[in-house]
């Protein structure tokens, strides 16, 4: 079966993108070098991508700004939703949204990474037994 087993995310800080990883998820780091940061995310990897070695990757694709607007959302799922914000904001790290229960069963509160990525904390409301 296929699987995604990389996400490269491309960031304007390199230093600034690993310390808000590590701070906020706590993933360990499994590769870096001057241009990238890999975590280990538990079933695929996270690859902090220097915006200036972005280009070889996607050419002639052109690489999007962090400015031009939310085009997706990672969801991560947690134990507490609830406990998950407060430590958040213990962080200094603001909410975009939540902690709210959405009528699809799931309680979310949704935040931006330092390079402007926005992620989902979600844990269901009534987990199937």
């Amino acid at each position: 079966a296929q699987a995604i087993n990389v996400i490269t995310l491309f960031v304007e800080d390199l230093l600034l993108a690993r310390e808000f990883y590590q701070k906020v998820f706590e993933f360990p780091i499994v590769f870096e070098d001057d241009d990238s940061v890999v975590f280990n995310a538990g079933n695929m990897f996270i690859n902090l991508l220097k915006i200036s070695a972005a280009a070889e990757l996607v050419e002639p694709a052109v690489v999007g700004s962090a400015k031009a607007g939310v085009r997706f959302v990672f969801t991560i799922n947690v134990k507490d939703v609830d406990a998950t914000c407060t430590r958040l904001h213990e962080q200094d790290i603001e909410l975009l949204n939540g902690p709210v229960d959405r009528p699809w069963g799931v309680r979310t509160a949704s935040f931006k990474d330092s390079a402007g990525y926005v992620w989902e904390i979600a844990k269901a409301l009534n987990p199937a037994p």
